[in-house]
C-alpha cells in the first residue's frame, strides 16, 4: 500500500476492533518499529527511546497479566464486565509494541546539561510521542490497526520481571495491534481557526 505522508497520517486512526491475523509479516512489523526508532529525533539527539514487540504467546501474557493485575487493584466486589471486555479486545489483537524510555539517559543528560535539567524528562516523554506516532502511522500504511494504551505504572514491574528489562527503562504506553475487524468510524474536529494562530503572513 503506498500514500503520501498527509493520507497516511489521515489514515492512522485508534482500531479497537483487531483480530489476530496480521497483513504483513513478522520481519516487515520489526523493520518499520526499527525505522521508527532509528530516525525519529530526539532532543540532544538522545536517542533514548526503547522498543519491545511481543508476538504470540508473549502478546496474549501481557494482558492476561494486565487483566489480573487491574482485578487486584479494582477489588472482587467491583463489576469487571466493563473492562474485561476491553481486555479480551487488546488480548485478541496480534501483538503489541512497548514504548519505553531510557532514565539513565535522560540522568545523563541532566548531569551534562544541569541548566536544562528541567526538561529533559519532557523532552523525552516528547521523544516517545514522536516514536508511537511513527510507528502508528507505519503500521496504518500497511493495513494494520492499532490504538494506545497506559496501563503504567500498574504492570511496570510485571512487564520488567516477565521479560527482564532493566530497570532504567520506564514504560509509556502499550499499542496492541491487528488486522482491523471494522472501520474506526467517524471523527469530529474541533474547529482549526480556534487551534491555530498566524501571525507575520
Amino acid at each position: 500500500m503506498s500514500m503520501n505522508f498527509y493520507d497516511a497520517l489521515e489514515n492512522r486512526r485508534s482500531h479497537y476492533a483487531l483480530s489476530k491475523e496480521t497483513t504483513i509479516s513478522n520481519t516487515r512489523i520489526e523493520e518499520i518499529v526499527q525505522h521508527a526508532v532509528k530516525h525519529v529525533p530526539s532532543a540532544f539527539n538522545s536517542q533514548s527511546t526503547r522498543v519491545v514487540i511481543l508476538f504470540a504467546k508473549d502478546h496474549d501474557t501481557l494482558w492476561d497479566m494486565t487483566t489480573d493485575a487491574l482485578k487486584g487493584v479494582v477489588g472482587e466486589e467491583a463489576d469487571f464486565s466493563g473492562t474485561q471486555q476491553k481486555m479480551d479486545a487488546f488480548k485478541g489483537a496480534y501483538g503489541t509494541i512497548l514504548f519505553f524510555e531510557d532514565q539513565d539517559v535522560v540522568r545523563g543528560l541532566q548531569e551534562q546539561f544541569p541548566l536544562y535539567a528541567d526538561n529533559f524528562p519532557i523532552w523525552s516523554i516528547q521523544t516517545s510521542g514522536m516514536h508511537q506516532l511513527a510507528v502508528w502511522t507505519g503500521l496504518a500504511t500497511e493495513g494494520l490497526g492499532a490504538s494506545l494504551q497506559h496501563y503504567n505504572p500498574i504492570i511496570d514491574e510485571l512487564v520488567a520481571e516477565k521479560w527482564n528489562i532493566p530497570n532504567t527503562w520506564k514504560l509509556y504506553a502499550q499499542m496492541p495491534f491487528g488486522k482491523p475487524t471494522s472501520d474506526a468510524g467517524p471523527k469530529e474536529f474541533k474547529p482549526l481557526d480556534d487551534r491555530i494562530k498566524v501571525h507575520g503572513s
